[in-house]
């Protein structure tokens, strides 16, 4: 008695269903490797960031910190559901070859995953913008009110590392939901030919 799951010889499966399940394993392979590898540095960076703004306790002084952490975490927590739905890409991929037809899934139901996939990527990004614009205007701040004559114990003043990391996590979290767009925009254009 053979699996339900077992996969059908490619001559077996229609053209167009065994093109979707190569494209899907190809890009959902593709996009969850490079989401994965940028969304890990981006956490890691985000997380060292982190721990310097609570020891420099600016968070709690009124500083637009907070929020900008707040949206770069909230871009990375996305970026994280956009990785679980490139590995279903995969799975999809591996399902459309399956032995029993009913198994297989819908057209409509694969366009529906990577249509929830590009909106994760979209929220995503723009939060890790947002959290991105908010560091940076820190930054300007601070290098606008630097006065080079007045050097006392408060260096909050001063543009530190830590404002640059965070920018920095923020710009690898971008660049893994452009990288995430622009595969399930791809997909889309592919799956409905």
């Amino acid at each position: 008695m053979k699996d339900n799951y077992e996969l059908t010889p490619s001559r077996e499966l229609p053209p167009n269903v065994l093109r979707a399940s190569t494209i899907l394993k190809q890009v959902g392979i593709l996009g969850f490797w490079v989401q994965l590898v940028l969304g890990v540095i981006a956490a890691v960076i985000l997380l060292i960031a982190s721990f310097g703004l609570v020891t420099e306790k600016t968070a709690t002084e009124g500083n637009p910190s907070g929020l900008g952490i707040f949206c770069a975490t909230a871009g990375l927590i996305a970026l994280v559901m956009s990785i679980f739905f490139f590995s279903r890409y995969i799975n999809i991929a591996k399902l459309l070859r399956s032995m029993d037809s009913n198994l297989r899934p819908k057209k409509t139901d694969t366009l529906g995953a990577i249509k929830f996939g590009l909106i994760f990527n979209l929220v995503g990004m723009f939060m890790s913008i947002m959290g991105a614009e908010i560091f940076v205007a820190i930054v300007l701040g601070k290098s606008l009110v630097f006065n080079p004559n007045v050097i006392g114990p408060n260096t909050r003043q001063f543009v530190n590392s830590t404002d640059i990391f965070i920018i920095l996590a923020n710009t690898h979290t971008i660049f893994a939901h452009f990288t995430g767009i622009a595969s399930s925009l791809w997909l889309l254009d592919r799956i409905n030919k």
